[in-house]
């Protein structure tokens, strides 16, 4: 019998397959150990293949597709459904098997070793970026204990730390002078590895022509840019720009019934870092217009007007999203309407 689908449960060393034919017959539902996936389906002939999305799939998605198989990723709360009883690894591919099959599954793009990099590169600075925070915090908590108060900002911070291992310790016994300065040292050494990684990814956006294009919209920097293309690539995923804002989490909530349209709060469904990036981009651009009225753009100063800043910057954000899947998909400039 010609195996036609295939469900693979992705594991760390022993992964599960199962098979059926086109009229869904089992043929196989079986363990693999690591070494013996790739040349258990070399053997097999071209067929199409599901997998849950997770941080190794992309991975091996690349290395079955060089065997010719069509390979298709799944988010793992849509599989979920088709869980029949129980949690085991055999169960589980039986329902990524059935659910690749689906006509309206929404998958997810395989990403290339070169998005994958970018991404690395992202992770670890959102990384040191939280170090970098709870050193601050920990150092300002540690010299209010002894009535010494540290500016807020990060500038105070960091200056702070570079006027103590100068030799300007603070009035405190010897054990928490020592204290400071270690907190000091590593504070200066985290921030110098945010600002490593930020000059990083400028120097990638300013090589590539889809990150120099998504630049030209107001609110988005090399940091989102980068981000944006190593996550979704060219966009063509999409159909549109409300579907990239949906997959965002960046549109309400429907919980509509009997015909009455009942519309909530934001989703959050989605990239929840795509996400930060974007409203803190338009939290930046709602500040500016605060501050600047005359100087900001028409439609977002009657926004602010009208709406909480909170509520705001969320349809910044939304609007922003869309522009982002124009910009990428026709591989044009954002240029503003005329007033």
């Amino acid at each position: 019998m010609k195996v036609t689908t295939v469900g693979l449960d992705l594991a760390k060393n022993v992964f599960q397959v199962h098979g059926v034919t086109h009229e869904g017959h089992v043929v196989f539902n079986k363990p693999l150990r690591r070494a013996q996936l790739l040349a258990f389906f070399e053997r097999l002939d071209p067929c199409l293949i599901g997998m849950e999305a997770c941080s190794a799939s992309h991975h091996w998605a690349r290395e079955l597709s060089k065997f010719g198989h069509e390979v298709r990723l799944i988010p793992p709360i849509y599989v979920k459904p088709y869980v029949k009883r129980g949690k085991s690894d055999a169960v589980d591919a039986e329902a990524i098997c059935e659910a690749v099959t689906r006509p309206t599954m929404r998958f997810v793009q395989v990403k290339s070793v070169e998005q994958q990099a970018m991404l690395s590169l992202h992770r670890t600075r959102e990384l040191v970026v939280r170090q970098r925070t709870q050193l601050v915090n920990m150092l300002r908590g540690l010299l209010a204990e002894f009535g010494i108060t540290l500016p807020q900002g990060l500038e105070k911070a960091t200056g702070f730390a570079r006027e103590v291992l100068d030799g300007s310790a603070p009035d405190i016994p010897e054990i928490g002078q020592d204290v400071i300065r270690v907190l000091c040292r590593q504070l200066l050494s985290t921030d110098y590895l945010v600002r490593w990684h930020d000059l990083r990814l400028q120097a990638v956006a300013r090589a590539d022509h889809r990150m120099k294009l998504l630049q030209t919209i107001p609110g988005v920097g090399p940091v989102t840019a980068s981000a944006i293309v190593a996550t979704i690539g060219s966009g063509r995923q999409f159909r549109n720009g409300r579907e990239f804002a949906a997959w965002l989490g960046l549109t309400p909530r429907n919980n509509s019934s009997g015909g009455k349209e009942r519309l909530g709060r934001i989703t959050k469904m989605g990239d929840q870092y795509l996400r930060k990036l974007l409203v803190v981009g338009m939290t930046s651009r709602a500040i500016q217009v605060k501050v600047r009225p005359d100087k900001g753009d028409p439609w977002l100063r009657q926004l602010l007007e009208r709406k909480p800043f909170r509520l705001a910057t969320i349809a910044m954000a939304n609007k922003t999203a869309r522009i982002i899947w124009a910009v990428l998909t026709r591989e044009e400039a954002w240029t503003p309407r005329p007033a």
